[in-house]
């Protein structure tokens, strides 16, 4: 249950200059990229490399908010037994 609600969930990341976007879901499943034009010429490898990092930084960031906000004490005290 808790897999398919995290399956739900559509996030996405972004390098600090936009120019680099992942997008995935929940349960750290890739979905789509993009990659701004200027980024395409063979030259920029190393700028792409850093946006995708970036991006993937900002998506982590962003999915332990989600889930944070969506523990629920309950399920938490059972997990835990209490």
């Amino acid at each position: 249950k808790m897999q398919n609600k995290l399956r739900e969930k559509k996030i996405k990341g972004e390098s600090k200059n936009g120019m680099v976007r992942i997008y995935m879901n929940g349960a750290q499943e890739f979905e789509d990229i993009f990659i701004d034009d200027a980024y395409l010429d063979p030259n920029m490898f190393d700028e792409i490399k850093k946006g995708m990092k970036d991006a993937f930084k900002d998506y982590q960031k962003k999915l332990q908010k989600e889930i944070i906000q969506d523990v629920d004490l309950d399920q938490l005290k059972s997990m835990f037994g209490k």
